[in-house]
């Protein structure tokens, strides 16, 4: 039983160490679209800035390794440039305006820029579709960017904000509901319809779910804040702590309240793992838990404005999607809750054990030195000579 636990726990430790910056974008993709009307004669021009995760736009461009492998951000920014026509060909074709039953002209900006989102390197690309003029607007966009097809992501989503036709909103389109209609009439509701609205909702409801399960960081966390707890009433009031407190700062942060750069947020999500870590090995043995609510309260704050950072709303004045945040929030709590009822009791089965001190130790110094590693990783300083050094190892 001993062997089997640690076998269970350990496995994704090592998957997490040894895996490279990218890690939680292996599996899926989020693409961020901004979609706005354009100023000009008639109208219906729509202009639409897109963030794309770096690499995985140059490789699914099918340009070299030079550009897709390239992690130093003027490399990025040159590659970006030198590689503009394919690029932006790739997103056009992939992303898609129409009025009516007219497709629109997409025309890129002549230059790109490279950001961060979640210590991640994005493109940001902004383009201009001309669409044909009619007597009235009725917008529609369609995503199939990274599809399944390419072999390199699945089930990628593409969050798009919009503010055209006298509507704004925000919606979640995949490969299952890859288009989004937006009626311009002005007498009716600005707002999605009944069931529309229902589907946003649970959109992003599942995006948080998956934020949560899919974000090592945090799940790291979680574990570690598990292994320091004793008994449910213990498990019950961190977690209200953590879930409050990153509810806090979620909303701030999405409504561009607070806007805290990634560069800092990051490494010190990081380093609350390994202070949890240290605190639950050392304050676990000598049976306190007094640590746990000011630490998971503290904490949290800081997990709430990673959680934010991964909607790509923060900038002020989108309080027109508190609905669609809120149910972000909601699927992160409901993940949370799924992975204590998961984990906990398999952690109280140890404490029943023998080798309680041996196998929750062992697990606890593991998670330390994870989080240690991501601590180097993510530090602007060192960062880049940890990707120097892995990727290579990596192949």
């Amino acid at each position: 039983m001993t062997r089997l636990l640690l076998l269970v726990l350990f496995v994704p430790l090592a998957g997490w160490l040894f895996a490279p910056p990218a890690v939680a974008h292996d599996a899926t993709s989020t693409a961020y679209a901004d979609v706005s009307g354009v100023d000009v004669a008639g109208g219906d021009d729509v202009r639409v800035v897109l963030d794309l995760e770096y690499d995985l736009l140059m490789k699914s461009a099918w340009l070299y390794a030079d550009a897709y492998g390239a992690t130093d951000r003027a490399v990025q920014e040159r590659e970006l440039t030198k590689n503009f026509d394919a690029v932006a060909g790739y997103a056009i074709e992939r992303f898609q305006v129409a009025n009516g039953d007219q497709r629109c002209v997409g025309r890129a900006d002549t230059t790109g820029s490279i950001i961060e989102r979640n210590d991640t390197a994005f493109a940001r690309l902004t383009i201009d579709y001309a669409c044909p003029t009619s007597g009235e607007a009725k917008h529609a966009f369609y995503s199939s960017l990274f599809p399944d097809e390419e072999n390199f992501v699945h089930s990628t989503k593409t969050m798009v904000r919009y503010d055209v036709d006298g509507h704004s909103g925000a919606v979640a389109l995949d490969p299952g509901s890859p288009s989004v209609d937006i009626t311009s009439a002005p007498s009716e509701s600005v707002t999605p319809s009944s069931s529309s609205k229902a589907g946003e909702l649970w959109d992003f409801g599942v995006l948080g779910a998956e934020h949560l399960l899919l974000g090592p960081d945090h799940l790291l966390f979680l574990l570690a804040l598990l292994l320091g707890v004793r008994g449910w009433r213990e498990v019950l009031l961190a977690a209200t702590a953590f879930t409050v407190a990153h509810s806090v700062t979620f909303a701030l942060g999405s409504l561009g309240v607070v806007n805290v750069p990634a560069a800092v947020v990051e490494p010190i999500i990081a380093l609350s793992i390994v202070v949890v870590a240290v605190l639950g090995l050392v304050g676990g043995s000598h049976g306190s838990g007094r640590w746990q609510l000011p630490v998971a309260f503290g904490f949290g704050l800081l997990h709430g404005l990673g959680f934010a950072s991964a909607l790509g709303i923060s900038e002020p004045g989108s309080w027109d999607l508190v609905w669609s945040l809120l149910s972000f929030n909601l699927g992160i709590e409901v993940a949370q809750l799924c992975l204590i009822l998961l984990v906990f009791p398999l952690v109280l089965v140890v404490r029943r054990t023998r080798a309680q001190r041996q196998v929750l130790g062992a697990v606890a110094v593991a998670v330390i030195v994870v989080g240690t590693f991501w601590v180097v990783q993510r530090l602007p300083v060192t960062g880049e000579l940890v990707a120097t050094l892995t990727v290579p190892l990596l192949g």
